[in-house]
């Protein structure tokens, strides 16, 4: 009997399951979890599948002899598969008090471009929330999942003094995605916010004003300090020049906060002729606020707005970072630190340009 012709085999598609199970167990062999799989939950949105996909994936991993699955409990990796591959983790973690979505449109856009440059290069990122409560809670929550995952290194945004100050003293490579405190020593990127502040103080005393307000939340935000600095910088007194009542006015960032506030700065007896207004929500909330009092801008008080926002675009005067200037220095910082594992512990700050959107008029007081 004569053999029969080999039979090809057709090429199969390969399942959204099969990718999730080997995009597992890759991260698996790279140490990127000590011991734990993450919940279910969370592998969900590292992997953007459904819990459906996640759980099939999750049993052939189990068939494979990769994980033990307990049910009602976390499933543990398996002594022999956890331990076999690169020793170098590329996990990079994003720590942040609040969601990618509540933040600024350049801060979104800028962490979106670093994770696919990252992911390029076959890096993970992962997204871990605390929420801004006390320091304590917000540590522990962070030592907990370096404790059960091998990370590479962190994005740290919007974090507070004393998380800044833990980072320093441990040995995980850190970025802060903001301004770094004067005692802290990491590397840092963000906007330039005391030359900033500078600058426009200079724009509205060269308009002639004499009664600024710069409103701005107490939130002890290392980049508002800075803001704050630079704004008093710009007033200093020059030989001959007459006084300047430069207030800095801090709020609890909330809207009938910041109304009373801006009742006092009114009610007063030489009430400001311009103001410099740090936050998008916050520059919107003066505005209506102005409105509502018969204040015109800029024919009654002058206006700059501290950033950018689209909602306004070329309505208010404020301060604009050049095309993707931010996003790009990002990316670059991030693959220089996960390439080499290490930053120099200095700041890095962009000065964005001036817009002029004519609400800064000359004062005629």
């Amino acid at each position: 009997m004569s053999s029969q012709p080999g039979i090809l085999e057709i090429p199969r598609r390969l399942s959204l399951s099969g990718q999730t199970a080997s995009a597992i167990r890759k991260a698996i062999g790279e140490n990127v979890w000590q011991e734990f799989l993450p919940s279910e939950r969370r592998l969900c949105d590292m992997f953007q599948v459904s819990r459906p996909t996640i759980r099939t994936a999750l049993h052939q991993l189990a068939k494979d002899g990769l994980i033990d699955i307990r049910q009602g409990r976390r499933n543990r990796l398996l002594a022999a598969s956890a331990r076999t591959a690169a020793p170098r983790s590329r996990l990079v973690v994003l720590v942040s008090h609040r969601p990618i979505s509540q933040m600024t449109l350049t801060a979104y856009h800028g962490i979106s471009e670093m994770r696919a440059h990252l992911a390029e290069q076959g890096f993970t990122t992962e997204l871990l929330v605390c929420p801004a409560q006390s320091a304590t809670a917000q540590r522990r929550k962070i030592e907990s999942f370096l404790r059960q995952n091998h990370v590479l290194c962190c994005v740290l945004l919007s974090l507070g003094k004393e998380l800044q100050e833990w980072f320093a003293t441990h040995s995980i490579p850190a970025l802060v995605l903001g301004s770094c405190h004067p005692a802290v020593k990491l590397p840092s990127l963000d906007v330039d916010y005391r030359s900033v502040c500078r600058h426009a103080a200079g724009v509205l005393r060269a308009k002639g004003h004499r009664r600024i307000a710069f409103l701005v939340p107490n939130s002890d935000a290392a980049g508002d300090l800075a803001s704050e600095a630079g704004f008093r910088e710009g007033f200093a007194l020059r030989p001959g020049e007459e006084p300047i009542e430069a207030l800095v006015v801090r709020h609890q960032g909330t809207a009938p906060h910041l109304r009373v506030k801006l009742d006092a700065l009114f009610a007063s007896a030489r009430p400001p002729t311009a103001l410099l207004v740090a936050k998008p929500p916050h520059t919107i909330a003066v505005l209506v606020y102005l409105l509502r009092r018969g204040l015109r801008v800029p024919e009654t008080i002058s206006l700059i707005a501290r950033d950018h926002d689209h909602v306004w675009e070329d309505a208010i005067s404020h301060y604009q970072f050049a095309g993707d200037t931010f996003a790009h220095r990002l990316s670059r910082l991030m693959l220089q630190m996960v390439g080499q594992g290490y930053l120099p512990p200095e700041p890095s700050l962009i000065f964005p340009r001036y817009l002029d959107a004519g609400t800064v008029a000359q004062t005629r007081m």
